[in-house]
C-alpha cells in the first residue's frame, strides 16, 4: 500500500473527517487507492469518475458554459469538478482530477502530461495546481494520484 494512503488516512481519522474524489484523467484511480485499506469507509465517503463532459455536469455540476470556454483540462473544469465532489456528498475534503494523460490527445496550449488538482475543504474555495507531468500515460495517471494524496495531506496540515 502507498505511504501517502497510510499518511492521508491517519490525518483523516485523528481529525474524524471524511473525503471524495472527483477523477477524470486517473479513472478511480484515487478512490481505489484509498478503499485498498481496510476500513477505509470511515474515512472515504465517495468517489466520482467523471471521464465525459457530460458526467462532469451531470454528477458534479459542471456548468456547461465552463466546459464550452475552458474545457474539460482547465483549472476552471479542476475547480468546479472539486466543488462539486464537497456539495454533492458528505466528504469534509475533496480532490478532483482533470488532465491529458496521452499518449495522444495533447496540443500546444494543452500538451500531454498537463493536469489540473483541486482540492477543497468543506465551507472554502477550491485550490487548483497546474502540472506537466512526463512520461508515460500510466506515469502521468500515478504522478497525478500521488501528487493529489500530497496535496490532500497537506490540506489537512
Amino acid at each position: 500500500m502507498n505511504d501517502l494512503v497510510k499518511t492521508l488516512s491517519e490525518k483523516l481519522r485523528t481529525k474524524q473527517w471524511t473525503m471524495a474524489s472527483a477523477e477524470s484523467c486517473t479513472g478511480g484511480m484515487i478512490a481505489a487507492a484509498m478503499t485498498d485499506l481496510a476500513g477505509s469507509s470511515e474515512i472515504f465517503d465517495r468517489g466520482f469518475v467523471t471521464y465525459s463532459n457530460q458526467s462532469k455536469f451531470d454528477m458534479l455540476g459542471v456548468t456547461p458554459a465552463t466546459l464550452e470556454t475552458y474545457g474539460a483540462v482547465s483549472a476552471q473544469t479542476a475547480g468546479e469538478m472539486a466543488s462539486g465532489a464537497i456539495s454533492h456528498s458528505r466528504a469534509d475534503i475533496a480532490v478532483s482530477v482533470t488532465g491529458i494523460a496521452g499518449p495522444s490527445g495533447g496540443s500546444a496550449d494543452k500538451p500531454v502530461g498537463l493536469v489540473y488538482i483541486g482540492i477543497i475543504k468543506k465551507g472554502d474555495e477550491p485550490i487548483v495546481h497546474r502540472h506537466i507531468f512526463s512520461g508515460s500515460r500510466d506515469d502521468v495517471r500515478q504522478k497525478t494520484r500521488d501528487t493529489a494524496l500530497t496535496y490532500l495531506i497537506d490540506l489537512i496540515g
